[in-house]
């Protein structure tokens, strides 16, 4: 039996972006007779209360076991959370090099995974690697304010992602835009497989705002206009522009959940600057996906100007899953041209308070249009991006290096 192995940096209990891409890809797998290994730390990064996990898990009838070594917690000291990442390696690459597998998954988190894919071929010549390019290195350390265009560290981070780039045998880009940015650095277009985050149609679909119960928990009008924004709360997501808009629109009733290292810096403005219009929550599970984007007559995807071409936030997927319109404050690309062409959404540029408010404005007094818009995002979604079509898609890229 063919055999997987994902050293992975997250997984469930733990709620983080990228997860649904393990759990769908490993249970097409099983489906088709593949067995999957998970190596993945003990659970520290938005862990529910209450919640349970063993060190070592059977899954889909036994073809996919997780197994979770022993880790310090993720803090938000970055000098220890640096070295937590360095002790995860050393550990996955111990894994890498004496486990039993056919192909190991790679994915873009942390960047520094790739380095041990030359380690690993100098001494298991037939291991096959597959590089999952969630995002870009080191463009997004740009975002974060890690480093500039140039720099050292910037300079490291290139060599990073093309040492990964030169190891891997296949790579999979998750938006035209990472895939032409790939090949632009030499990478033959061949080794690129272009595969869109799918979402999951039947698990995330639309609430009517009448069957939400997030409006009781939350303390949330029904009739107010609605702008929700989930996700991380960071300097690459901009999320300033979002608090700059609630403030000079007090009738629209702003809802965002996340956590990140913002976190605490939005909460103290929110307080100080008392703008009631903002309610800022904890990211929800993932089976309340559905429940989270249907509050909203319109939901965001943003970005710091100039990291569009490194990200395709598969939230986008979600929002148009939901039957919801996508207000867009991004880098002009692969996304403004899926908006514009399906007329799903709306596209500001990145960092443009002037256009996000205006937009949101106009979008109130239409809330006919942002039906309409939510109901092409769905159409979209089923004709295009369903997790059938996606799952297979990396299932057939992973078998196909064994095949070499």
């Amino acid at each position: 039996m063919m055999k997987i192995l994902i050293p992975f940096s997250y997984f469930h209990p733990e709620q983080c972006a990228g997860l649904f891409v393990i759990d769908d890809m490993t249970e097409e797998a099983a489906r088709q007779g593949i067995a999957s290994l998970i190596t993945v730390p003990t659970p520290t990064r938005n862990v529910p209360e209450g919640a349970k996990w063993e060190r070592d898990e059977t899954l889909c009838d036994g073809k996919v076991k997780v197994h979770r070594f022993r880790m310090y917690g993720e803090g938000k000291n970055p000098v220890l959370r640096a070295f937590r990442y360095l002790l995860c390696e050393m550990v996955q690459l111990h894994y890498m090099l004496w486990k039993e597998y056919d192909v190991a998954f790679i994915d873009s988190t942390p960047p520094i995974q790739g380095l041990k894919l030359p380690i690993v071929r100098l001494f298991r010549r037939k291991k096959r690697f597959v590089y999952n390019a969630q995002d870009l290195f080191p463009e997004t350390l740009s975002g974060t304010g890690l480093a500039n265009q140039g720099g050292l560290l910037w300079k490291i981070g290139m060599w990073v992602s093309n040492v990964t780039f030169k190891y891997s045998d296949k790579i999979i880009a998750i938006s035209e835009d990472i895939k032409r940015s790939i090949v632009a650095r030499g990478v033959p277009a061949e080794k690129v497989e272009l595969v869109y985050n799918w979402v999951d149609e039947k698990a995330v679909r639309p609430v009517a705002k009448e069957d939400n119960p997030l409006f009781e928990e939350f303390g949330l009008s029904r009739e107010k206009f609605t702008v929700v924004y989930a996700g991380n709360l960071g300097n690459a997501q901009n999320i300033s522009i979002i608090v700059d808009a609630a403030k000079l629109l007090p009738e629209i009733q702003f809802v965002l959940f996340g956590t990140g290292g913002l976190e605490n810096d939005i909460r103290d403005q929110i307080a100080k600057e008392q703008i009631e219009n903002i309610h800022l929550n904890l990211l929800q599970p993932s089976n309340r996906v559905s429940q989270v984007y249907s509050l909203g007559d319109v939901c965001i995807v943003s970005c710091k100007a100039g990291l569009g071409g490194s990200a395709m936030p598969s939230k986008t997927w979600s929002i148009m899953s939901c039957a919801r319109p996508v207000l867009a404050s991004f880098d002009e690309g692969e996304l403004k041209s899926i908006l514009e062409e399906n007329n799903c959404g709306v596209f500001t540029h990145a960092g443009n308070v002037d256009e996000f408010v205006e937009a949101i404005r106009r979008l109130s007094l239409d809330k006919e249009y942002c039906d309409t818009m939510g109901n092409n995002a769905r159409e979209f979604i089923l004709n295009n991006l369903t997790k059938e079509v996606g799952t297979k898609r990396y299932v057939d890229i992973i078998t196909s290096t064994t095949r070499k």
